[in-house]
């Protein structure tokens, strides 16, 4: 019989670490991270980590667990999700997936589709060829071998340098690759699938204040020390949200309060994005409407029933 999986998803600070720490508390289980920022040790301020009071609270995975530079990919994530997932089982606790990167909740559910590893070579030639060409020459050079490179835009190097190498060392495009999706998912599970979506102008406001509530804990310390590392720029978690704003403070680009209105600007954008995915690509089993734990008796109810359900052991 397939075992159960508790979902907890939603936009950046709509409360999901609270509701996952409650439900794990309630239900005997342990948490999985799922955000795709929140894997790296050196950036817990600023990616909204649990507390480590939290943490002691219930086990918590997969959090802090990489460096900032390496590549946390979706496939990289979900190797690492599902002996973790496995061995919770195996404790006879409950699994419960926390997190708003989307993708890797797909991954989990659905499986990914088996784009072979591309060689080290070829990906460094690719980003030297991005860097002379620039954005735009670069992006019209893709299109000729992939027409999906027009959905890209010239500014989304990473993205853009992932096709270029995968085109180039298989002969096939990503897209290509990716419509070889598996016909079985990789775990035998069930999943209640739980969303929150709470209200935008009020998401917007909380957004803000907890970004000037992360610069009071040393957000603004955190980045320049992620900044004095000389990483590639194209890493994934020199692109969190704030850390290239505050490398510009630092580089004397702006004044520090330019710098949080900025990171302020582009958490509400994404966390606007992520809504609009979940709204689409997630299904969601429950929806709460509200942050977080604020009312969680419904879901409570909804988790205690999908537990006792046949179908779940």
């Amino acid at each position: 019989m397939s075992s159960p999986i508790i979902i907890v998803a939603g936009p950046t600070a709509s409360g999901k670490s609270a509701l996952a720490l409650q439900l794990a508390e309630q239900f005997g289980g342990e948490i999985v991270n799922a955000d795709s920022m929140q894997v790296y040790r050196e950036l817990r301020v600023l990616t909204a980590r649990p507390s480590a009071e939290d943490e002691a609270r219930v086990p918590h995975h997969l959090y802090g667990v990489m460096s900032v530079a390496e590549v946390c990919s979706a496939g990289a994530w979900l190797e690492m999700a599902l002996p973790c997932i496995d061995a919770i089982r195996r404790r006879g606790r409950l699994p419960v997936v926390c997190g708003g990167t989307g993708l890797y909740l797909k991954v989990l559910m659905e499986g990914i589709a088996p784009v072979p590893a591309v060689a080290p070579e070829i990906v460094e030639q690719a980003k030297q060829l991005y860097a002379e060409e620039g954005g735009e020459l670069f992006r019209a050079r893709l299109l000729e071998i992939d027409a999906a490179a027009e959905r890209l835009a010239p500014a989304d190097s990473q993205r853009l340098i992932r096709a270029y190498a995968v085109a180039k060392a298989t002969g096939r495009t990503l897209a290509e690759w990716q419509q070889d999706q598996p016909t079985t998912p990789p775990l035998d599970a069930r999943f209640l699938r739980i969303v929150l979506t709470p209200d935008r102008d009020a998401l917007y406001a909380r957004i803000n204040k907890r970004f000037d509530t992360m610069v009071g804990l040393g957000a603004l310390e955190e980045a320049l020390a992620v900044a004095g590392m000389n990483l590639d720029p194209d890493l994934p978690a020199l692109k969190a949200l704030g850390v290239p704003d505050f490398q510009r403070y630092a580089n004397g680009e702006c004044e520090l309060e330019e710098a949080v209105d900025k990171a302020k600007q582009l958490t509400r954008n994404f966390a606007k994005r992520q809504m609009t995915w979940f709204r689409h690509q997630l299904d969601a089993d429950v929806a709460i409407q509200d942050f977080g734990a604020a009312d969680a008796a419904p879901t409570s109810t909804a988790v205690r029933d999908f537990l006792r359900s046949p179908k779940a052991c």
